[in-house]
């Protein structure tokens, strides 16, 4: 038996008409591409970071004339 839960409250999927278990299930849908979207956002500010401590480095390397990198 399926339950949705709606506002604190669970709801008993087979009880519901066909109109909103499709409602329940694009919302289902939705919210999984939700987290998808969270997660890309966590990927890009790592990146976004990373790039952000390059950059220091280098200017860092290009105002003392050294070369601070790692490679």
């Amino acid at each position: 038996m399926t339950k949705i839960k709606l506002d604190d409250k669970l709801y008993d999927a087979s009880s519901l008409t066909t109109g909103a278990r499709n409602l329940a299930e694009a919302l289902k849908a939705l919210e999984v591409r939700i987290q998808e979207a969270n997660n890309m956002i966590a990927i890009l500010t790592k990146a976004k970071r990373a790039y952000i401590a390059d950059l220091k480095t280098e200017m860092l390397s290009a105002k003392a004339g050294l070369d601070f990198t790692s490679d």
